[in-house]
């Protein structure tokens, strides 16, 4: 399944716009489990498999970053929102290339 993933940003640029100050809106799309063990601080969590359910509680107008383990499920998360008028962009490799500080750990 190729996807169609809008706009990318590495997690070295995610990180720069938040260490300048910037109010982001990070959205987590990993499971509970993964979730409880380290996220981006100010991130929201709402798992893939909810998003769709919960697309209510999301501002289609504001840039959104979402985020995963490895940049996959992000990456179907951006497809899924993106197809309806959201304003997504996908953080590449995910976690695992995440050098920042995590909460929760």
């Amino acid at each position: 399944m190729a996807f169609k993933i809008p706009r990318e940003i590495t997690p070295e640029a995610l990180a720069a716009r938040l260490n300048n100050g910037e109010s982001l809106m990070i959205i987590d799309v990993r499971e509970p489990q993964e979730w409880m063990e380290g996220h981006i601080a100010g991130a929201t969590h709402i798992q893939l498999g909810q998003l769709l359910e919960r697309k209510h509680e999301l501002d289609p107008a504001q840039e959104m970053f979402m985020v995963c383990r490895s940049g996959g499920r992000s990456g179907l998360a951006c497809e899924m929102l993106s197809e309806r008028g959201f304003n997504v962009v996908n953080m590449t490799g995910g976690l695992l290339d995440w050098t920042g500080e995590l909460v929760g750990v």
